[in-house]
């Protein structure tokens, strides 16, 4: 039986999200998230275990252990994964191994974690030790996989005192900030190409094309969420801070003055054809919210972030009996691969928009925290 929403006024933003998403769930497991080891389903928990934290409500990380022993076994072993793969996507849902780890003690959240450590030891890389997306997509960084691994290594050198995961974690974010970074814009395209072989990149730069509103997304949240985790004496710690800085002056300057969202391709605003997306757009605010809370972000205004929120709820939400919804999400972009996809400006518009998926929920979740967290701040 599903379970139905209780709707209330008067509840939090982040609360009524979080209790939409919730209701689709049936014998206390939801159908998205305890189907398969998957990103978003990783992404998705991350927002309601940091609900749970800015509650001060142990339901929600009850809720997050519940999801992810569908998936580890007692061995440490994770259904559903292999790590031949060797896809950066597998990492981003272990992240929740190292608190459960850190709270039962359980072995099992350990070894699991160890699994998805050896992965990255293994991953296949560029020459300058980059980390390909997948081994499907040779010599690629794509700005999605610093999402789903950089957080994970910093958390993990964190548990465990395994200061050379800081470093590698330091050097795929700054590798790939320095690959895909556009001079003239300051935006980050959505991937990099070592070979040039791929007919999605420019043959000189070996950058894709376009700036994606959410591959800007992916990687703006992998920057703030992996410094939380680094420690203040890390040699790196302020390059990764600067880099987040200017990327985050690049990113203000590509706001839409109008409604104070972004683009579903941020380096065309004005072009015929261009749409405001909404899971790119929770993305981006989340991030530099939580970089001005967290104090590493000294020149973005917090009026930047107050106007980008107050976007998305004016633009992209609404609400009725059944909760909160999310409009103007894509459902899905990448570059290459069987039905190939070549990453023109066409290519980014062709995909489908949607609503209501959690690609976009999880996100806008992420973002209400924030604002939340932001606000109480004062």
């Amino acid at each position: 039986m599903v379970a139905s929403v209780l709707y209330t006024k008067n509840k939090r933003m982040s609360v009524k999200i979080a209790e939409t998403i919730l209701s689709q769930s049936q014998d206390g497991y939801h159908p998205k998230i305890a189907n398969k080891w998957g990103y978003v389903a990783g992404m998705a928990l991350t927002a309601i275990s940091r609900l749970g934290d800015w509650q001060g409500e142990p339901h929600y990380h009850e809720i997050v252990k519940r999801h992810m022993d569908v998936f580890v076994q007692e061995d440490g072993s994770i259904q559903g994964y292999t790590l031949e793969d060797y896809n950066l996507d597998h990492i981003n849902k272990g992240k929740h191994l190292l608190r459960l780890w850190r709270e039962t003690g359980e072995s099992k959240y350990e070894k699991a974690a160890q699994l998805l450590i050896n992965q990255l030891v293994g991953q296949p890389r560029t020459d300058e030790g980059g980390y390909w997306h997948k081994k499907i997509y040779p010599f690629q960084m794509w700005l999605d996989g610093l999402y789903m691994s950089s957080p994970f290594m910093a958390e993990y050198a964190s548990t465990f005192d395994a200061r050379e995961w800081f470093d590698e974690a330091a050097h795929q974010l700054l590798l790939v900030e320095r690959r895909t970074r556009n001079p003239q814009t300051g935006l980050l395209h959505h991937a990099w190409d070592e070979s040039r072989e791929q007919r999605w990149c420019d043959g000189v730069t070996g950058r894709s094309r376009h700036v994606w509103g959410r591959a800007m997304g992916w990687y703006a949240m992998a920057l703030v969420d992996a410094l939380e985790h680094f420690p203040a004496n890390h040699p790196k710690r302020g390059q990764l801070m600067g880099i987040f800085e200017r990327m985050a002056q690049a990113v203000v300057r590509a706001q839409d003055q109008a409604s104070g969202v972004w683009n579903q391709v941020m380096d065309c605003n004005g072009r015929e054809g261009n749409y405001l997306e909404s899971s790119g757009s929770c993305m981006l605010t989340y991030a530099l919210a939580k970089g001005i809370r967290l104090h590493y972000l000294a020149e973005i205004d917090r009026s930047v972030v107050e106007r980008a929120y107050e976007g998305i709820l004016q633009r992209f939400v609404t609400e009725d009996e059944q909760g909160v919804h999310l409009h103007a999400i894509c459902h899905g972009a990448g570059l290459g691969g069987r039905k190939y996809r070549d990453g023109s400006y066409a290519y980014y518009l062709s995909e489908e928009v949607v609503s209501d998926v959690l690609m976009g929920v999880a996100p806008l979740l992420l973002a209400a925290v924030e604002l939340e967290r932001l606000r109480e701040q004062g």
